[in-house]
Parts: structure tokens; sequence; C-alpha cells
């Protein structure tokens, strides 16, 4: 029991339906990332690790890579792409220890949420401290500011459903059809956002891949014109997501 296979830690860290929960699992852990964890989660298992330090650490490769993109240059978007992969990579590793010693608790799952507020609140910081081309206050830093507030705010909408849902004493589950929003223009308005799928430009994963794109562009040209153009983008995805994520919670029955 203290040296599991890969294939036992797979098993038990990744039961049916993992890889496809909804809002829970990112496409790169389906695409990928779920075929590698298994063996670092056996290397923590193994060692007899307990979920929350693997959690702990989730969260300062996140924060790290946040702090990494700030300091400018195409290395600091490679390295902060690097660090996201980790990230990504740990936040499979601490469910799949969890699961599989049986050690899941509310505290974890606290831990997770928390982590990917931190997460991408930082990379976001990063990206305008990037934007202003120096460690110094201005208006580009401010815009990356007010990203990381969009995206605080959207998870927070998300996740305060639960917490109405628990203090009205309704069950946590909402069914598929209660998220559907009521009015059939709205329905329609929030397949297409979901199709077009802009929202994920302010997750981490998503983020870190444009940064490296824009740093190749920026270090071509010589300016930070795609790196402002990027902070740009970000700000407008995330003060319309955050909107249209509230209008569709209200809209919908996820509250009743």
């Amino acid at each position: 029991m203290s040296k599991p296979s890969v294939a036992e830690v797979r098993a038990g860290g990744q039961p049916e339906g993992v890889k496809e929960r909804v809002n829970e699992e990112h496409w790169a852990g389906r695409l990928y990332m779920r075929d590698v964890s298994p063996y670092l989660s056996t290397v923590f298992v193994r060692l007899g690790v307990p979920p929350n330090p693997i959690t702990y650490l989730m969260m300062a490769f996140g924060v790290l890579a946040g702090a990494v993109v700030a300091f400018g240059g195409l290395w600091s978007a490679l390295l902060a792409f690097a660090m996201v992969q980790v990230y990504l990579l740990l936040d499979c590793v601490d469910g799949e220890v969890a699961r599989y010693t049986g050690r899941t608790s509310t505290a974890g799952i606290y831990l997770d949420r928390i982590g990917h507020y931190v997460s991408e609140i930082a990379l976001l910081i990063g990206l305008g401290v990037r934007a202003q081309g120096a460690f110094e206050p201005g208006g580009w830093v401010v815009a990356g500011m007010a990203g990381a507030i969009g995206v605080a705010l959207i998870k927070a909408e998300t996740d305060n459903v639960v917490v109405a849902r628990a203090k009205a004493g309704l069950p946590e589950q909402v069914s598929q059809e209660a998220m559907r929003p009521r009015s059939s223009g709205l329905s329609l308005a929030r397949k297409a956002a979901s199709a077009l799928r802009f929202h994920r430009i302010i997750q981490a994963v998503e983020l870190s891949v444009l940064l490296v794109g824009v740093a190749v562009v920026d270090a071509v040209r010589g300016d930070l014109d795609a790196t402002r153009v990027l902070v740009a983008v970000c700000v407008a995805v995330a003060a319309l997501q955050t909107v249209l994520h509230l209008v569709s919670v209200l809209a919908s029955r996820r509250l009743e």
C-alpha cells in the first residue's frame, strides 16, 4: 500500500467521470495533463505527502508565474508558460492524491478555489506591469489590476451561487436545465458566448499561451504594443464577462 503502482493511483485518483466534469475539468487536463499527472501523484503518494501542501505548491507556481511575467522579455513569457503548466499539473495531482488516499476535505476544496483566484489575479497584474514597461505606477498597471478584479468577480459570482443556495437550505448541485436562462433570447446568447469561449482568454492556461505569442511579436517589433493590446483585450473580456455571467445567473433558475 505504501508503494502503489501508477496504474493503481490512476484508477483511484481518476475515477470514472473526473475528466467529464463540465465546470471543473479544464480542457488541457482532459487533452493531456490527466495522462501525465498520475506519475507525479504516485511519487507524492509514495512519499506520504498530504493533498493540501500540494495545493499550496500549486498556488505558489501560479503566483510566481505572474511575478515572472512582470519582468518582460520573451524569456519571462516562456518561463511563465512553463510555470502555468506546472500549476495545471499540480491542480490535477492534489485531487488525485486526495481521492486515492481518501483524504478529500472541505479545506482542500476551499484551498483549491483560492489557488485559482490568486493565480489568475497574479497573472493579470503581472501582465499589466509588463505592459507598463517598468516597476512603477501607471495606466497599464491599473488596467492589469482592473482585469484581475474582473476575474475575481466572475469567480465570486460562480462560487456565491453555492453559498446562496446553502444559506437558503437548497441542495448544492444545480441541474443543466436550471442553468439555462428563462428567456429564449438570453439562452441563445449564452450558447453563442459558450461556443465562442472568449472568456478563456483571461484564464491562466490560455493567457500564458497568448503571452508567449505577444512576447514574440514584441521581440520582433522592439516595442510593447502587442502586450498592451492583450491587456486591453483582457480588460474588455473581464468587464463583459462579469456582466454577462451575473445576468446569466440571475436570469436562470440556479438560485431557486
